[in-house]
């Protein structure tokens, strides 16, 4: 079908199950005829997602930990489709006793993980994904509300995003000239199995709802729009943003 990302090779990165942010995305580009193409960070991984992917959805490997993983895989979708208009960064990941301790008590590894996997692999992605992205091309990564907030239990993701979001604005400084648009999509909690790593993350998602105008959460499919949109050309006036899908009315302080 005609749509707004028709003849678009979009590279999702992230997809773990049909109930994660990033599976929404790639229903939407489906549905604006885009042509998406999904990374995996292992075999586990792998077969896990091709019960629910459709067989003619190309899948590739590519851990994000590894450089040389991400240059690989960049490179064999470049030379697969010969081009690539835009990519989603669904990524980010903090070790369990990381995550459910203060920050305070946050070791160097931990730190250091977090950091690397939520926020460093964007930075990576954008750097390998440059020689084979189309003039305009969209790059976009997932953040949250914590990146600006002291959220109770989000801890060191915190400090992650906070770090991704700064990187949007830099990416999106060394990319301008390339046509490249950068931009961060700051979702409002969703019941994803990612959520429920967070400690009380039953009452995150409740405090999520109270902070809407319509009493509401979020949906993997309206986020999945608003990516559909930055990826197409409606968007080239955009970039170095953080878009708030979430509608909060007010900002939350950080013990409320």
């Amino acid at each position: 079908m005609n749509g707004i990302l028709t003849d678009k090779v979009i590279v999702v990165m992230g997809v773990a199950n049909q109930r994660s942010i990033a599976w929404g995305c790639v229903q939407a580009i489906l549905a604006q005829g885009g042509t998406p193409v999904l990374t995996y960070q292992n075999e586990r991984l792998k077969k896990s997602i091709q019960r629910f992917v459709p067989e003619d959805i190309q899948l590739v490997a590519c851990d994000v930990a590894e450089d040389s993983a991400i240059q690989q895989a960049f490179q064999q979708i470049g030379e697969r489709y010969g081009k690539i208009d835009g990519v989603i960064h669904a990524i980010a990941y903090a070790d369990p006793e990381t995550l459910k301790q203060g920050l305070v008590e946050t070791r160097r590894t931990g730190y250091n993980l977090a950091q690397e996997i939520s926020a460093y692999s964007f930075i990576a992605v954008a750097r390998y994904a440059r020689p084979w992205l189309t003039k305009p091309a969209s790059l976009i990564t997932l953040t949250y509300f914590g990146a600006t907030r002291a959220i109770p239990n989000y801890n060191m993701m915190g400090v992650a995003k906070a770090a991704l979001e700064s990187s949007v604005r830099y990416l999106a400084t060394d990319l301008g000239t390339d046509q490249i648009r950068v931009n961060a999509i700051s979702a409002g909690a969703v019941k994803t199995l990612a959520v429920t790593g967070i400690k009380g993350h039953g009452d995150l998602l409740k405090m999520s709802t109270s902070l809407t105008v319509d009493q509401q959460s979020v949906t993997t499919s309206e986020i999945g729009n608003v990516a559909a949109f930055l990826l197409s050309d409606l968007s080239t006036g955009m970039t170095g943003d953080i878009l708030y899908v979430c509608l909060l009315y007010t900002s939350p302080s950080p013990r409320d």
